[in-house]
């Protein structure tokens, strides 16, 4: 088949995130498929973005054939965004005949975070002369997302064009595919037919597992010095923001006053040197270490005995989550202190970990206890069992195939 994945935000593991069609097109490859992505030329995103003076401007990454799109640079969330997205999916909207001439898709996957999109794949498959399957795929609630958490009215000009492109996509995709499990409700009631919908989630790449980058020295040395000294260490890698319950942690290890555990933060975010001065006067605690390569991350869970994942509880929530190093923790192999409040539990569900609940600090302390207390034959039981769910479920070449199959 001729698979187009359009995606505004799409990246590459050099130019950086996103990463999910690049994995899928990958996979798709090697099942003897042709991928083409049709990406904007900057993204938010991205470390790299690629220089583009033409629209269509074609590049090949690994068999991938990348067709990039001039929208122009943004910041943040505002008028200008917005501008690049109508950009985006106005010259789509122009060059549907190039499209079908030229990549002639069997499949089409509308596949931006906003849901405007689908006007483009609705159009292409109209006017393409042979039979073309349409699917959405949903990675964040638009426009629930910038209402519930941006603070944007329902009656805003911006909110009332995603609204319709939503129902739009609702009723008129052949499928629906979600990283949110628990949207299928929400879905029907905007219009879909409830066998249209399908969870597809995130995952892991297992190539990058097999031969892994070593972490930086001086995180290595930190981590064997904890061990060597009979210290537990309890790791986070990610963006350094309160919204992932750190400050919660922190509070919880000084209020639990035991020296026996030391918390390794790796990365780098908004509120990181606050974190930081959340941590006077126990400095022996905690390190910060700035983020390391994405292929180091196998490594780094040789020296950790456990990782923490956690969220603010939000109303968006109630549609399920589908966080990237939750599945990187489950595939490192170590026990998962969860604290996150959302339908989908793949903690309990895997038996892989410490469920924690909301944001209370003293459930904190409970769940670290319990972690402390647990025998060292159980925390490698919960953690392969995580290592297991990724190998066998949790991974692309296995959601790939899924979505594959649906096609």
């Amino acid at each position: 088949m001729n698979i187009l994945i359009i995606n505004h935000y799409a990246g590459s593991p050099e130019m950086g995130m996103e990463f999910r069609p690049y994995y899928f097109a990958r996979e798709w490859i090697k099942s003897g498929h042709k991928v083409d992505i049709i990406a904007g030329d900057y993204s938010h995103l991205r470390r790299i973005n690629p220089e583009v003076r033409r629209d269509f401007q074609e590049e090949l990454i690994d068999d991938i054939h990348y067709h990039w799109i001039r929208t122009g640079p943004y910041e943040g969330n505002g008028v200008k965004r917005a501008v690049t997205m109508a950009r985006f999916v106005s010259k789509l909207w122009l060059y549907t005949d190039k499209i079908i001439k030229e990549i002639a898709p069997d499949v089409i996957i509308c596949s931006s975070t906003y849901p405007i999109d689908t006007y483009v794949g609705q159009r292409i498959r109209k006017k393409s002369k042979k039979r073309v399957k349409l699917i959405h795929e949903v990675h964040d609630m638009w426009p629930i997302s910038p209402m519930e958490i941006g603070g944007m009215s329902k009656h805003n000009p911006f909110i009332i064009v995603m609204q319709m492109a939503e129902n739009s996509f609702c009723k008129n995709s052949d499928v629906i595919a979600s990283l949110l499990p628990a949207a299928k409700e929400y879905f029907t009631e905007h219009g879909m037919a409830p066998k249209k919908f399908i969870h597809i989630p995130n995952g892991v790449v297992l190539e990058e597992w097999k031969t892994p980058e070593e972490i930086p020295k001086e995180v290595k040395d930190y981590l064997e010095f904890n061990r060597n000294n009979g210290m537990f260490n309890l790791c986070f890698f990610g963006s350094i923001n309160a919204t992932y319950n750190i400050d919660v942690l922190i509070d919880a290890i000084i209020a639990r006053n035991k020296d026996d555990i030391r918390v390794v933060f790796i990365g780098k975010g908004t509120d990181k040197d606050e974190l930081i001065r959340r941590t006077q006067g126990h400095e022996s605690m905690f390190a910060f270490f700035e983020p390391i390569s994405k292929k180091s991350i196998p490594s780094l869970f040789d020296y950790v005995d456990a990782s923490f994942v956690g969220a603010k509880s939000q109303k968006i929530f109630r549609f399920g989550i589908s966080m990237n190093k939750l599945f990187d923790s489950m595939m490192g192999g170590k026990p998962i202190l969860y604290m996150v409040d959302a339908p989908n539990n793949y903690i309990k569900e895997y038996n892989c970990g410490v469920t924690v609940n909301g944001n209370a600090e003293n459930d904190l302390i409970d769940g670290l206890n319990i972690l402390m207390e647990i025998s060292c034959e159980e925390k490698k039981k919960l953690g392969n069992n995580g290592h297991n769910a990724a190998m066998n479920v949790f991974n692309y070449r296995s959601i790939a195939k899924k979505l594959l199959d649906t096609m």
